[in-house]
């Protein structure tokens, strides 16, 4: 009987030898696995919405925002796209190289390592994927142990309509996921917490394996007095409370001027009832909190000295309503970790600078809203602060778009995908220079002074 390290082994050979022998080259092979999940989509669509409100209770508005729709548009564009982005492309030639031409060709890396997380369960798998997919490599999947029927769904689904030797899927908890680290893969891409970031990027190191980390942080959404209130209430609540919270790029914490403090949070609550509703600690149409430990650590942030909305929640159902925290400091456990949950500090300032001179004393975010109408300051506050992404009067909806290439700096990640990006990140892009031997300059070999003084009037 073989071993996990064996077997491991011999899946990620055999996907080796897939690449090698050149099955994933060709565009319209590429082109047709990525038909194919678009056809995989629809053909388990009842399953995938049974699944998803298994695991995360999630409504059915949010699975088709937030999982099925950002898949079919990345798979559209990159459908579209593709034959485009696989072509060489052309690139300029000094005069030192008279007679050449250069191209940079993109090829795939091989086989990719993708490690996905709960709280997206099917977006966050198969997004990237599409992008490794489309670059021509070959994919090994390991979907999270915490939201264990979308992972089964997942498994069925690729089992039952990919060659194993190509795109497979591996489940399990965190044995299976130290065994499969110590294989070596061309690429891993994990998205996740940071802390089991270091260990895959720590295990990628024995190989040398260049990695894409999507990780998280605090991410402040800041509302500037001359922001549109209404506006920035509705679309705050929405980037905050779709899937409970557990969303790597919803605003973390508020930081709001305070002369539209009390405006803006009579706001939120209006909002909040208006977009998901009363009684939500039921679980009528909220997504529910993954795990009873992510619950109980929730919980704890839940000060009534603190509360000025919501604070009810479910234990049985794990569900947390909306919630809103008032006079929070920097020193308040809360703002000691990501919340990742439907869990709002609200912070105040009297000045921009001050908020923002604050938050670049932190740890980079992966995202930052930013809500006011003076685009001098918007510029201001786009350029001074470094984040992974973000938005000027949104919060979420940038990661939704296909052209901008969505990932963290610093502590909230490394690389990017999304669109190209995606195509960029699985892709080797190899330099090649082709030499005419029609003619041959003698300045560039050694010898003479006439090739030396040569040389230097080209490069003086």
């Amino acid at each position: 009987m073989m071993t996990l390290q064996e077997n491991y082994q011999q899946i990620v050979d055999d996907h080796r030898k897939y690449v090698e022998q050149g099955n994933t080259v060709d565009y319209t092979f590429r082109k047709h696995q990525l038909e194919k999940i678009k056809k995989i989509l629809k053909d388990y669509e009842t399953e995938i919405y049974d699944v998803l409100k298994k695991d995360l209770n999630k409504p059915d508005h949010e699975i088709i925002t937030t999982e099925i729709g950002i898949i079919h548009t990345e798979l559209d564009f990159t459908i579209k796209n593709l034959r485009y982005w696989m072509q060489p492309e052309k690139v300029a030639s000094p005069l030192t190289h008279k007679g050449s031409k250069s191209f940079i060709m993109k090829e795939p890396l091989g086989v990719v390592l993708v490690i996905s997380p709960w709280n997206y369960p099917l977006q966050l798998s198969l997004v990237p994927i599409i992008g490794a997919l489309a670059a021509g490599n070959s994919v090994v999947l390991k979907p999270s142990e915490h939201a264990p029927h979308t992972s089964d769904l997942l498994a069925r689904m690729i089992e039952e309509n990919f060659d194993p030797s190509y795109f497979s899927v591996i489940q399990g908890a965190v044995e299976e996921t130290t065994e499969l680290l110590k294989q070596r893969f061309d690429h891993i891409f994990f998205t996740g917490g940071s802390a089991v970031g270091k260990i895959v990027m720590r295990a990628a190191s024995e190989h040398l394996t260049p990695v894409t980390l999507e990780l998280g942080g605090k991410s402040p959404a800041i509302v500037d007095e001359d922001a549109n209130i209404q506006i920035a209430a509705k679309r705050i609540v929405w980037g905050k409370y779709t899937n409970a919270g557990q969303t790597c790029v919803a605003p973390d914490y508020l930081l709001v001027q305070e002369s539209v403090k009390f405006k803006l949070l009579k706001a939120m609550k209006k909002q909040i009832k208006s977009i998901f509703g009363k009684n939500l600690s039921q679980g009528e149409n909220f997504s529910k909190i993954i795990n009873e430990d992510h619950f109980k650590r929730l919980v704890a942030f839940l000060n009534e000295d603190h509360i000025v909305h919501g604070g009810e929640y479910n234990q049985e159902k794990l569900i947390i309503e909306p919630t809103i925290l008032d006079k929070i400091d920097w020193e308040d456990p809360i703002m000691q970790e990501e919340i990742f949950g439907p869990i709002l500090p609200v912070l105040q300032f009297e000045n921009i600078e001050d908020a923002l001179s604050l938050i670049k004393s932190k740890e980079k975010p992966l995202a930052l809203y930013y809500f006011g109408e003076n685009p001098r300051m918007q510029s201001q506050v786009m350029e001074y602060v470094s984040f992974g992404g973000g938005a000027i009067n949104d919060t979420f909806f940038h990661l939704a778009n296909p052209y901008l290439p969505f990932g963290g700096v610093g502590q909230s990640g490394m690389g990017s995908y999304h669109g190209k990006a995606s195509f960029d990140t699985f892709s080797h892009q190899k330099s090649v220079l082709k030499q005419t031997t029609k003619f041959d300059f003698p300045f560039r070999y050694t010898g003479g002074t006439v090739s030396s003084n040569i040389l230097k009037k080209f490069l003086s």
